[in-house]
Protein backbone atom coordinates (compact mmCIF):
# COMPACT_ATOMS: atom_id res chain seq x y z
CA UNK A 1 0.00 0.00 0.00
CA UNK A 2 1.31 3.48 -1.27
CA UNK A 3 1.94 5.85 1.77
CA UNK A 4 1.56 8.63 -0.44
CA UNK A 5 -1.80 9.99 0.21
CA UNK A 6 -3.69 12.34 -2.41
CA UNK A 7 -4.18 15.29 -0.68
CA UNK A 8 -7.52 17.29 -1.03
CA UNK A 9 -6.40 19.79 -4.35
CA UNK A 10 -5.61 16.22 -5.83
CA UNK A 11 -2.06 16.48 -5.78
CA UNK A 12 0.45 14.31 -3.59
CA UNK A 13 2.30 15.02 -0.45
CA UNK A 14 5.84 13.74 0.38
CA UNK A 15 6.14 11.10 2.61
CA UNK A 16 6.09 11.88 6.51
CA UNK A 17 10.07 11.55 8.17
CA UNK A 18 10.84 8.67 10.12
CA UNK A 19 10.88 9.91 13.53
CA UNK A 20 13.94 10.83 14.98
CA UNK A 21 15.98 8.40 17.18
CA UNK A 22 16.33 9.60 20.68
CA UNK A 23 19.03 8.84 22.91
CA UNK A 24 18.74 8.07 26.68
CA UNK A 25 16.39 9.92 28.57
CA UNK A 26 17.67 13.25 30.46
CA UNK A 27 17.14 11.03 33.61
CA UNK A 28 19.66 8.32 32.73
CA UNK A 29 22.25 10.22 31.30
CA UNK A 30 21.69 12.75 34.40
CA UNK A 31 22.49 9.29 36.69
CA UNK A 32 25.17 7.88 34.59
CA UNK A 33 26.66 11.49 35.03
CA UNK A 34 26.40 11.80 38.45
CA UNK A 35 27.50 8.21 39.07
CA UNK A 36 30.91 9.07 37.35
CA UNK A 37 31.21 12.26 39.29
CA UNK A 38 30.77 9.79 42.10
CA UNK A 39 33.45 7.13 40.85
CA UNK A 40 35.62 10.41 39.87
CA UNK A 41 35.93 11.42 43.85
CA UNK A 42 36.27 7.97 44.98
CA UNK A 43 39.47 7.87 42.87
CA UNK A 44 40.62 11.31 44.18
CA UNK A 45 40.20 9.91 47.70
CA UNK A 46 42.52 6.67 46.74
CA UNK A 47 45.12 9.10 44.98
CA UNK A 48 44.83 11.26 48.25
CA UNK A 49 46.24 8.22 50.30
CA UNK A 50 48.66 7.14 48.21
CA UNK A 51 50.29 10.37 48.13
CA UNK A 52 50.01 10.89 52.15
CA UNK A 53 51.85 6.93 52.09
CA UNK A 54 54.29 6.89 49.23
CA UNK A 55 57.72 8.89 49.99
CA UNK A 56 61.23 8.50 51.01
CA UNK A 57 60.04 6.19 53.51
CA UNK A 58 56.73 4.49 52.50
CA UNK A 59 53.60 4.39 55.11
CA UNK A 60 50.95 1.70 55.38
CA UNK A 61 47.01 2.78 55.75
CA UNK A 62 47.30 2.48 59.26
CA UNK A 63 50.58 4.43 59.63
CA UNK A 64 48.69 7.22 57.81
CA UNK A 65 46.08 7.14 60.05
CA UNK A 66 47.53 7.33 63.49
CA UNK A 67 49.86 10.37 61.43
CA UNK A 68 46.60 11.70 60.95
CA UNK A 69 45.16 12.13 64.11
CA UNK A 70 47.50 10.61 66.74
CA UNK A 71 49.87 13.47 67.80
CA UNK A 72 52.28 10.67 70.24
CA UNK A 73 52.39 8.61 66.98
CA UNK A 74 56.12 8.29 65.34
CA UNK A 75 54.70 9.42 61.78
CA UNK A 76 52.87 12.57 63.04
CA UNK A 77 55.60 14.58 62.02
CA UNK A 78 56.48 13.19 58.99
CA UNK A 79 52.52 13.10 57.88
CA UNK A 80 52.07 16.75 59.14
CA UNK A 81 55.18 18.59 57.80
CA UNK A 82 55.91 16.71 54.71
CA UNK A 83 53.05 14.84 53.52
CA UNK A 84 49.72 16.21 54.39
CA UNK A 85 51.05 20.08 52.92
CA UNK A 86 52.07 18.36 49.46
CA UNK A 87 49.26 16.68 49.44
CA UNK A 88 46.83 19.17 50.08
CA UNK A 89 48.99 21.63 47.80
CA UNK A 90 48.67 19.00 44.75
CA UNK A 91 44.91 18.93 45.52
CA UNK A 92 44.50 22.95 44.81
CA UNK A 93 47.08 23.69 42.37
CA UNK A 94 45.41 20.26 40.40
CA UNK A 95 41.98 21.71 41.00
CA UNK A 96 42.98 25.13 39.55
CA UNK A 97 44.46 24.00 36.63
CA UNK A 98 41.90 21.83 35.31
CA UNK A 99 39.35 24.33 35.88
CA UNK A 100 41.32 27.38 33.93
CA UNK A 101 41.86 24.70 31.13
CA UNK A 102 38.24 24.02 30.62
CA UNK A 103 37.01 27.90 31.07
CA UNK A 104 39.52 29.29 28.42
CA UNK A 105 38.68 26.21 26.24
CA UNK A 106 35.21 27.24 26.04
CA UNK A 107 35.62 31.06 26.20
CA UNK A 108 38.66 30.76 22.88
CA UNK A 109 36.32 27.92 21.30
CA UNK A 110 40.55 26.34 20.89
CA UNK A 111 40.89 22.78 22.07
CA UNK A 112 44.01 23.18 22.51
CA UNK A 113 43.68 26.41 24.83
CA UNK A 114 45.84 25.86 28.14
CA UNK A 115 47.06 28.04 30.96
CA UNK A 116 50.69 27.05 30.03
CA UNK A 117 50.47 26.75 25.93
CA UNK A 118 49.05 30.40 26.30
CA UNK A 119 51.32 31.90 28.04
CA UNK A 120 49.27 32.66 31.63
CA UNK A 121 51.73 30.38 33.62
CA UNK A 122 54.56 32.16 32.00
CA UNK A 123 53.45 35.51 32.87
CA UNK A 124 53.26 34.73 36.44
CA UNK A 125 56.92 32.74 36.67
CA UNK A 126 58.15 35.92 35.17
CA UNK A 127 56.39 37.72 37.50
CA UNK A 128 57.63 35.67 40.94
CA UNK A 129 61.29 35.75 39.26
CA UNK A 130 61.28 39.19 38.90
CA UNK A 131 60.13 39.77 42.49
CA UNK A 132 62.54 37.71 43.81
CA UNK A 133 65.91 38.68 41.45
CA UNK A 134 65.21 42.38 41.79
CA UNK A 135 63.06 43.36 44.88
CA UNK A 136 64.20 40.94 47.09
CA UNK A 137 60.86 39.44 47.83
CA UNK A 138 61.28 35.89 50.02
CA UNK A 139 58.02 35.58 51.30
CA UNK A 140 55.26 33.35 50.05
CA UNK A 141 53.09 35.90 50.36
CA UNK A 142 54.87 38.35 48.19
CA UNK A 143 54.89 35.73 45.47
CA UNK A 144 50.91 35.43 45.06
CA UNK A 145 50.22 38.78 44.16
CA UNK A 146 53.04 39.26 42.06
CA UNK A 147 52.02 36.33 40.45
CA UNK A 148 48.30 36.94 40.15
CA UNK A 149 49.60 40.70 38.58
CA UNK A 150 51.67 38.74 36.28
CA UNK A 151 48.87 36.62 35.12
CA UNK A 152 46.61 39.18 34.53
CA UNK A 153 48.77 41.18 32.66
CA UNK A 154 49.92 38.31 30.03
CA UNK A 155 46.48 37.75 30.03
CA UNK A 156 44.93 40.80 28.78
CA UNK A 157 48.26 40.71 26.50
CA UNK A 158 47.16 37.32 24.84
CA UNK A 159 43.57 38.96 23.75
CA UNK A 160 44.87 41.87 22.59
CA UNK A 161 47.76 40.63 20.25
CA UNK A 162 45.39 37.94 19.23
CA UNK A 163 42.96 40.47 17.90
CA UNK A 164 40.85 41.52 20.50
CA UNK A 165 37.01 41.20 19.76
CA UNK A 166 38.19 39.79 16.44
CA UNK A 167 40.56 37.00 17.43
CA UNK A 168 40.45 33.45 16.27
CA UNK A 169 41.33 30.52 18.61
CA UNK A 170 44.60 30.52 16.06
CA UNK A 171 45.80 33.72 16.48
CA UNK A 172 45.33 33.94 20.43
CA UNK A 173 47.62 30.06 20.31
CA UNK A 174 49.99 31.84 18.22
CA UNK A 175 50.13 34.98 20.18
CA UNK A 176 50.38 32.80 23.59
CA UNK A 177 53.37 30.95 22.05
CA UNK A 178 55.12 33.70 21.16
CA UNK A 179 54.63 35.45 24.74
CA UNK A 180 55.38 32.29 25.96
CA UNK A 181 58.68 31.71 24.52
CA UNK A 182 59.65 35.22 25.20
CA UNK A 183 59.08 35.78 28.95
CA UNK A 184 60.47 32.13 29.27
CA UNK A 185 63.25 33.26 27.64
CA UNK A 186 63.55 36.09 30.48
CA UNK A 187 63.14 33.78 33.01
CA UNK A 188 65.86 31.92 32.00
CA UNK A 189 68.02 35.19 32.10
CA UNK A 190 66.98 36.03 35.52
CA UNK A 191 68.58 33.11 36.85
CA UNK A 192 71.69 33.05 34.59
CA UNK A 193 72.34 37.17 36.04
CA UNK A 194 71.44 35.86 39.88
CA UNK A 195 72.91 33.28 40.74
CA UNK A 196 72.39 33.91 44.21
CA UNK A 197 68.43 33.20 43.42
CA UNK A 198 68.46 30.46 41.44
CA UNK A 199 67.61 27.75 43.60
CA UNK A 200 64.64 29.90 45.03
CA UNK A 201 63.77 30.47 40.83
CA UNK A 202 64.18 27.11 40.14
CA UNK A 203 60.88 25.47 40.94
CA UNK A 204 58.91 27.97 38.89
CA UNK A 205 60.96 26.35 35.69
CA UNK A 206 60.55 23.36 36.47
CA UNK A 207 56.83 22.94 38.77
CA UNK A 208 56.96 21.19 42.04
CA UNK A 209 55.14 19.97 44.89
CA UNK A 210 58.45 19.20 47.13
CA UNK A 211 59.02 22.46 48.63
CA UNK A 212 55.10 22.64 50.18
CA UNK A 213 54.28 24.21 53.39
CA UNK A 214 50.67 24.32 55.44
CA UNK A 215 51.16 27.94 55.54
CA UNK A 216 51.65 28.18 51.74
CA UNK A 217 48.73 26.06 51.40
CA UNK A 218 46.40 28.71 53.45
CA UNK A 219 47.48 32.00 51.70
CA UNK A 220 46.81 30.47 48.51
CA UNK A 221 43.51 28.97 49.25
CA UNK A 222 41.29 31.75 49.20
CA UNK A 223 42.07 32.70 45.82
CA UNK A 224 41.83 29.46 44.41
CA UNK A 225 38.53 28.86 46.03
CA UNK A 226 37.20 32.39 44.95
CA UNK A 227 38.43 31.24 41.55
CA UNK A 228 36.55 28.50 41.44
CA UNK A 229 33.47 29.68 43.09
CA UNK A 230 33.66 31.82 39.80
CA UNK A 231 34.52 29.20 37.44
CA UNK A 232 31.38 27.49 38.57
CA UNK A 233 29.06 30.21 38.43
CA UNK A 234 29.86 30.59 34.56
CA UNK A 235 29.15 27.34 33.67
CA UNK A 236 25.76 28.30 32.12
CA UNK A 237 26.94 31.66 30.82
CA UNK A 238 29.83 29.98 28.54
CA UNK A 239 27.30 27.17 27.67
CA UNK A 240 25.41 30.00 25.78
CA UNK A 241 28.59 31.80 24.80
CA UNK A 242 29.49 28.55 22.41
CA UNK A 243 26.34 29.63 20.65
CA UNK A 244 27.43 33.23 19.90
CA UNK A 245 27.21 36.73 20.93
CA UNK A 246 23.69 37.15 19.22
CA UNK A 247 22.08 33.89 20.77
CA UNK A 248 23.69 34.41 23.78
CA UNK A 249 22.40 37.77 24.18
CA UNK A 250 19.40 36.43 23.31
CA UNK A 251 19.32 33.49 26.04
CA UNK A 252 20.10 36.38 28.60
CA UNK A 253 24.12 36.33 28.86
CA UNK A 254 25.94 39.65 28.53
CA UNK A 255 29.03 38.44 26.00
CA UNK A 256 31.04 41.00 27.63
CA UNK A 257 30.70 40.35 31.03
CA UNK A 258 31.23 37.05 31.23
CA UNK A 259 34.61 37.29 29.34
CA UNK A 260 35.97 39.68 31.68
CA UNK A 261 35.00 37.24 34.60
CA UNK A 262 36.27 34.49 32.80
CA UNK A 263 39.67 36.67 32.66
CA UNK A 264 39.50 37.20 36.26
CA UNK A 265 38.58 33.34 37.35
CA UNK A 266 41.52 32.50 35.27
CA UNK A 267 43.79 34.88 36.70
CA UNK A 268 43.27 34.32 40.28
CA UNK A 269 43.18 30.35 39.40
CA UNK A 270 46.94 30.27 37.71
CA UNK A 271 48.27 32.94 39.52
CA UNK A 272 47.67 31.27 42.84
CA UNK A 273 48.55 27.69 41.58
CA UNK A 274 51.89 29.14 39.55
CA UNK A 275 53.04 31.07 42.75
CA UNK A 276 52.65 27.70 44.75
CA UNK A 277 53.75 25.05 42.52
CA UNK A 278 55.55 26.78 39.24
CA UNK A 279 54.67 26.77 35.81
CA UNK A 280 52.93 23.19 35.39
CA UNK A 281 51.72 22.52 32.23
CA UNK A 282 49.28 19.98 30.50
CA UNK A 283 47.24 19.15 33.27
CA UNK A 284 44.26 22.35 32.22
CA UNK A 285 45.07 20.73 28.51
CA UNK A 286 44.36 17.33 28.85
CA UNK A 287 42.09 16.90 31.40
CA UNK A 288 38.60 18.59 29.61
CA UNK A 289 39.69 16.66 26.65
CA UNK A 290 39.07 13.18 28.46
CA UNK A 291 35.98 14.84 30.81
CA UNK A 292 34.37 15.98 27.55
CA UNK A 293 34.35 12.64 26.29
CA UNK A 294 32.76 11.51 29.22
CA UNK A 295 29.89 14.62 29.59
CA UNK A 296 29.72 15.99 25.84
CA UNK A 297 30.29 19.52 25.59
CA UNK A 298 27.99 20.85 28.71
CA UNK A 299 29.94 23.21 31.01
CA UNK A 300 27.80 22.54 34.24
CA UNK A 301 29.06 18.53 33.87
CA UNK A 302 32.36 19.62 32.56
CA UNK A 303 33.42 22.12 35.31
CA UNK A 304 32.93 19.81 37.81
CA UNK A 305 34.77 16.75 36.47
CA UNK A 306 37.64 18.63 35.77
CA UNK A 307 37.82 19.73 39.62
CA UNK A 308 37.80 16.65 40.48
CA UNK A 309 39.64 14.20 37.87
CA UNK A 310 42.32 17.05 37.40
CA UNK A 311 43.56 16.67 41.15
CA UNK A 312 43.68 13.47 40.60
CA UNK A 313 46.18 13.71 37.43
CA UNK A 314 48.38 15.65 39.22
CA UNK A 315 48.76 13.71 42.87
CA UNK A 316 49.19 10.31 40.68
CA UNK A 317 51.72 12.25 38.48
CA UNK A 318 53.19 13.24 42.09
CA UNK A 319 53.20 9.64 43.09
CA UNK A 320 54.72 8.33 39.88
CA UNK A 321 57.45 10.83 40.10
CA UNK A 322 58.24 9.83 43.56
CA UNK A 323 58.41 6.31 42.85
CA UNK A 324 60.49 6.37 39.26
CA UNK A 325 62.78 9.06 40.73
CA UNK A 326 63.77 6.82 43.85
CA UNK A 327 65.67 7.50 45.76
CA UNK A 328 65.25 11.39 44.58
CA UNK A 329 61.80 12.01 42.97
CA UNK A 330 61.17 13.79 39.65
CA UNK A 331 59.58 16.69 40.17
CA UNK A 332 55.64 16.44 38.96
CA UNK A 333 56.20 19.30 36.25
CA UNK A 334 58.57 16.71 34.38
CA UNK A 335 55.66 13.91 34.88
CA UNK A 336 52.65 15.80 33.43
CA UNK A 337 54.91 17.25 30.83
CA UNK A 338 56.09 13.52 29.29
CA UNK A 339 52.60 12.49 29.73
CA UNK A 340 51.19 15.54 28.23
CA UNK A 341 53.14 15.68 25.31
CA UNK A 342 52.11 13.09 23.21
CA UNK A 343 48.48 14.14 24.06
CA UNK A 344 49.05 16.92 22.17
CA UNK A 345 50.51 15.72 19.85
CA UNK A 346 47.46 13.39 19.11
CA UNK A 347 45.08 16.52 19.54
CA UNK A 348 47.25 18.17 16.57
CA UNK A 349 47.02 15.77 14.51
CA UNK A 350 43.29 14.98 14.76
CA UNK A 351 42.83 18.67 14.04
CA UNK A 352 44.81 18.65 11.06
CA UNK A 353 43.16 15.34 9.86
CA UNK A 354 39.43 17.07 10.35
CA UNK A 355 40.58 20.34 8.63
CA UNK A 356 41.93 18.01 5.42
Amino acid sequence: MSLIKPSPAGETTEPAPPPAVEGPPTRTRTALRSAGLAGAVALLFVLLVLSLGFGARPLSAGEVWSGLFDSGSATWSVVHEMRLPRTLLGLLVGLALGLAGAVMQALTRNPLADPGLLGINAGASAAVVTSIAFLGVTGFTGYVWFALVGAAVVSVLVYAVGGGRGATPARLALAGAALNAALYSYVSAAMILDAASLERMRFWTVGSLASARMDAVVQVLPFITTGTLAALALARPLNALTLGDDQARALGARPEKVRAACVVAVTLLCGAATAAAGPIVFVGLMVPHLVRAITGPDLRWVLPYCAVLAPVLLLGSDVLGRLLGRPGELQVGVVTAVLGGPLFLYVLRRRKVAAA
